[in-house]
């Protein structure tokens, strides 16, 4: 209707992609009436455009100098104009002109305040980066949205053509050929038949007559009968051409989903950002180094192996070493998934977990949360009578549970046999702890173990892949320095500061300039260029990318330029450029894991010299060694998450090296050591400096009153145990010693408990799985039973959640119930209207996406965004913001918002204090437990200053009371995280393993005068609202203990108040 061959023909040959959707929006952006705005995330489209339009086309940004003269200029013309990368929001001074608002009969466009001449053959094309651009409505209505972002059969027939041209040119030239001379031909008939009709129209009377006009007939009759002849010839050789091409499908195919795996990284981090152009060249070299072979279905299959393995390699340079496994393991699901090799419905449990709430484990050996995924495992065919089979031989599933490595065991019974997938479900529901090596090792089974070895690619292999075009990039981490690299291979190839042709740029304050000046000179001598930190010129970066834009074509050959930039804290405070990181060869460079590694890397800032210089030698090596185990754990520490430090903190090399001055200083200037000053000075100012929590401080301070203390130079200190202080050594001794003496990494080198290794591992995993789920693709249709949509199961989630909700709590008719607001009441009254809070943006939220989902209002970002938190069973930011701290996913998050309903109108039917309180339920716990001291200072007339809160651990649980305390609240609901409660013993003690948050008894809280509290054999130990810690922490409980406090202290043990 639109369009014909011939134009379509055209288009290809200006760089249009091959496939149908790039025609159909071609068409449209050629023949729409409003002005077309692209949507064009890898600048396929504004390629074109550009090639098309050539020397005509005016390409302006909004916001550059003198646009809107530029654009004045083009509308008395009638030019072209094409505005790029366009934000979401739009200079309003352009509002008349996108809405062609002209005045005057039509001659005339505002633009400002200013009256400019319209020539109506001018023409405007909007263009915009953005790959998900939410625009105003009215911006919608004026222009028509074109969506050029590739889709995954584009990618692969444009993939198909490029594979095509390199393995077989003799095809594809025959297929250009074949296309052209269609072209040609349908061009002729065109000419002809217009011709012959124009004639028709023109003769009168009897056009029999007219010779010319019944040759012309006769001609066109033949001309049309020979090209019909030999259109079936080609269409007989275009169908070959095709059935050769189709044997090379399978490699495009693949490397198409590679590419949308890629492409989604930047879900995990901003800083993951890759271009189709970047991963064209990295196609086209798997294309040319997969191994040749005599037959084509073994060609095919070695050109898959290269082009995934090729890509793997582009792409896990440049990840973090934690997200290498999330990426490792999307790609083998799609793979799988893409040849049907795994069944949708195991993947989703898989990722999901969706654990039956409310079950009690049968058997002692798996929790009630396995317990739960175990039941929703059995309610599916291929795992029928899993929980019975547990349950009847309890014993060798115990065995097989509590083993060292139960992913490389057999499952028992007929459960060996089932397949891989299958296993990982079974495993994830009874060892989460062990999905990171189980999924290392599915890896393993399906892509073959090049692509779970952890070998990076060396500087030098990286390096031949830059040009002027492409510059490499290094995301620094803390304690590594990747320039080192640099400048070794600078200076293999006389590339050196001396040599004028290495500039090396720090970039702060005022080094814009330099830099600037530095990436023109190397751009035209062909020099390299290091620019350090460009994080720290946030305001220069778009001028950045678009220097290195313009100097990406027509520069010296052997021009290059390395960048670094540390990554952002959160994704709202990232800031490089896209622009920078997708065309660029990323590269990470992370610190060495695990105490020995560690421990060796700290004794490595020091030398024999250093060891020999202190004139008391003896206690300056003892205390030297102490202080890098110390900073060897303080800094390995950070992996075991909240249990470890609450916030994470930049400890780093300098902070040790300062140390080790400041000690030899002291250790010169007094005859007896000042083991106090130098742990006030080690831990309250060279490392304490860093420290911003006092839960931290104080960790940090016990270990130093562990390490440096008068008992080390008597040969009785254990720095771990198994690990005594080593005695005077010399530095390749003290090497040696650590090789020789240290134990095998475990959480008792830090002072944790086993479990602690347990609770880390468990998280890594669920953060895997989570993430992986939430790169699932979009359009997958496949729901539980194969047939439900995303759309349908977040209505029935949504119709489910909005059904179960309670109307909100009536205040004041709450209030005309109370005599006297003491002050339980007032915080019953606090928690009704925060909870009301809460409950309305819950429902006003989920109407509006109801509304939103039937089509009846424009969906927004913020409804979207439910949407997605809904499908993916995370509760909505909305939601968050005036809830409570909570780390549960959506089911489990709103099971527990209903109980704290419940137990809100237990607690207002009557206004009298529940005989146990369960503390966890309130928004504000403080609160509660600031109204005990309150009561109890106005019963007994103390002042409310001077008062503190007793905590007895009872010997009863919840169900044994029956009425509320006289004074002060019996308390329910809290967990211990690092070690246990012993009801025999009323004390503190070892945690069992595997038990990782085991509850605690009802505690009688009362509030006593705060010198008649007893701090002897006491823990000070901190309650916090979730395993997050850190900014939930509500109170300190005094817990009686045998065992030094400090013990305590440097295993993590705190309450919590939900797990």
């Amino acid at each position: 209707m639109l369009t014909d061959d011939a134009d379509i023909a055209a288009w290809q040959n200006e760089g249009l992609p091959a496939d149908r959707m790039s025609t159909e929006n071609a068409t449209i952006l050629t023949n729409c009436e409003r002005w077309p705005l692209m949507v064009d995330p890898q600048l396929q489209g504004i390629k074109w455009i550009k090639t098309k339009y050539g020397e005509d086309l005016r390409v302006i940004r909004i916001g550059q100098k003198g646009y809107l003269d530029t654009m004045e200029r083009a509308l008395a013309a009638g030019e072209v104009v094409l505005i790029e990368n366009l934000e979401e929001s739009v200079d309003p001074v352009l509002g008349a002109l996108l809405g062609r608002e002209t005045i005057k009969k039509g001659r005339y466009i505002k633009i400002g305040d200013k009256e400019c001449e319209y020539n109506p053959s001018f023409h405007l094309i909007l263009h915009t980066k953005l790959a998900n651009p939410h625009y105003q409505p009215e911006m919608q209505a004026q222009c028509t949205l074109i969506n050029f972002t590739v889709t995954r059969d584009g990618l692969e027939d444009q993939l198909l053509a490029a594979v095509v041209s390199m393995e077989r040119p003799d095809l594809e030239e025959l297929k250009s050929d074949l296309t052209k001379q269609q072209n040609g031909f349908k061009i002729t008939l065109k000419t002809l038949e217009d011709n012959l009709l124009s004639r028709l129209s023109s003769a009168s009377g009897n056009f029999l007559g007219d010779t010319a006009l019944v040759e012309n007939l006769e001609t066109t009759k033949q001309t049309a009968a020979e090209i019909e002849e030999k259109v079936q010839e080609s269409k007989v050789t275009e169908t070959k051409i095709n059935e050769a091409r189709e044997h090379y499908r399978p490699a495009a195919a693949r490397a198409s989903l590679l590419y949308f795996i890629m492409n989604d990284l930047n879900t995990i981090h901003p800083m993951y950002q890759f271009s189709l152009k970047a991963f064209s060249v990295v196609f086209q070299k798997a294309v040319e180094r997969a191994s040749p072979d005599e037959s084509l279905k073994e060609r095919i299959l070695n050109l898959i192996d290269s082009i995934t393995f090729s890509v793997f390699q582009y792409t896990t340079r440049g990840l973090f070493e934690c997200d290498k496994l999330t990426y490792t393991a999307q790609v083998t699901f799609q793979i799988l998934l893409m040849n049907n090799e795994i069944n949708m419905v195991e993947l989703d449990f898989l990722l999901r977990y969706p654990a039956q709430p409310g079950v009690t484990s049968p058997v002692e050996f798996l929790s009630n949360h396995s317990w739960g995924g175990i039941k929703s495992l059995s309610s599916m065919e291929q795992f029928r009578n899993l929980d019975r089979d547990i349950e009847g031989s309890a014993k060798r599933w115990k065995k097989f549970v509590e083993s060292e490595c139960p992913e490389k065991e057999k499952f028992p019974q007929e459960w060996k046999s089932k397949s891989a997938l299958q296993r990982l479900c079974m495993l994830r529901a009874i060892r989460p702890d062990r999905m990171t090596y189980a999924v290392r090792d599915f890896v393993e089974e399906k892509l073959g173990s090049k692509y779970v070895v952890g070998r990076s690619l060396d500087f030098a292999t990286s390096f031949e892949e830059s040009g002027p075009a492409t510059p490499m990039f290094f995301i620094l981490s803390p304690g590594v320095d990747p320039l080192k690299d640099v400048e070794k291979q600078g200076k293999k190839l006389g590339y050196t500061f001396n040599n004028r042709n290495f500039h090396n740029v720090s970039l702060g304050q005022g080094q814009e300039v330099v830099a600037e000046e530095a990436l023109d000179m190397a751009a035209k001598e062909g020099h390299w260029v290091i620019l350090q930190n460009i994080h720290l010129v946030a305001k220069w970066l778009s001028s950045l990318e678009k220097k290195l834009e313009q100097h990406s074509e027509g520069s010296h050959q052997e021009f290059r330029i390395f960048i670094s930039a540390e990554p952002a804290p959160s994704p709202d405070g990232h800031i490089i450029p896209q622009g920078i990181l997708e065309n660029s060869i990323k590269i990470t460079n992370e610190p060495p894991t695990g105490m020995h590694a560690n421990l060796h890397k700290a004794l490595d800032n020091f030398n024999q010299d250093t060891l020999e210089m202190c004139a008391r030698e003896n206690e300056f090596k003892s205390i030297l060694f102490a202080l890098c185990y110390f900073h060897a754990v303080v800094a390995e520490r950070r992996k075991f998450g909240p249990q470890g430090w609450n916030r994470s903190y930049p400890f780093n090399t300098g902070d040790l090296t300062i140390s080790v001055n400041v000690l030899y200083n002291y250790l010169e200037a007094n005859s007896k050591v000042p083991y106090d000053d130098l742990r006030y000075l080690f831990g309250e100012i060279m490392y304490g400096g860093h420290i911003t929590d006092d839960w931290d401080r104080r960790l940090c301070k016990t270990y130093l009153e562990e390490f440096i203390k008068p008992e080390m130079l008597e040969g009785e200190l254990f720095l771990a145990p198994g690990f005594p202080l080593p005695g005077n050594m010399d530095y390749n001794g003290y090497h040696q010693y650590i090789d020789n003496a240290l134990p095998a990494e475990s959480p008792y080198l830090y002072g944790l408990h086993p479990n602690a290794e347990i609770g880390f591992l468990t998280q890594t995993s669920e953060k895997l799985f989570r993430t992986v789920l939430e790169m699932q693709p979009h359009d997958s249709n496949v729901g539980e039973g194969g047939g439900a949509t995303r759309e349908e199961k977040v209505k029935t989630l949504l119709d489910e959640i909005s059904e179960k909700l309670t109307d909100e709590f009536n205040i004041l008719e709450l209030m005309a119930k109370v005599q006297e607001r003491t002050p339980y009441i007032v915080v019953a009254f606090q928690e009704c209207e925060r909870m009301n809070i809460l409950t309305s943006e819950i429902k006003r939220s989920l109407k509006e996406l109801d509304l939103g989902l039937k089509g009846e209002l424009t969906m927004t970002s913020d409804m979207e965004n439910l949407q997605n938190a809904i499908f993916l069973d995370t509760v909505p930011e909305s939601w968050t913001r005036r809830a409570y701290p909570s780390m549960a996913g959506l089911a489990g998050w709103f099971a527990d918002l209903l109980s704290r309903i419940k137990e809100l109108e237990t607690w207002t039917g009557d206004f009298v204090l529940p005989s146990v309180v369960w503390l966890a339920g309130f928004f504000n716990p403080q609160s509660f437990l600031t109204a005990i001291m309150q009561s109890m200072a106005r019963k007994n007339e103390w002042p409310l200053d001077k008062m503190t809160l007793q905590c007895d651990v009872t010997k009863r649980n919840r169900e044994d009371l029956s009425s509320p305390p006289r004074e002060g609240a019996y308390v329910h609901g809290l967990f211990m995280e690092g070690a246990r409660w012993d009801m025999q013993t009323g004390m503190m003690t070892d945690a069992r393993l595997k038990d990782l948050t085991p509850a605690m008894p009802v505690i009688f809280i009362k509030a006593i005068p705060a010198d008649k509290q007893d701090p002897r054999s006491m823990y000070p130990c901190p309650v916090y609202k979730t395993r997050q810690r850190g900014p939930t922490y509500v109170w300190t409980f005094n817990l009686k203990t045998k065992e030094n406090p400090s013990k305590w202290v440097l295993a993590g043990v705190a309450l919590l108040l939900q797990i």
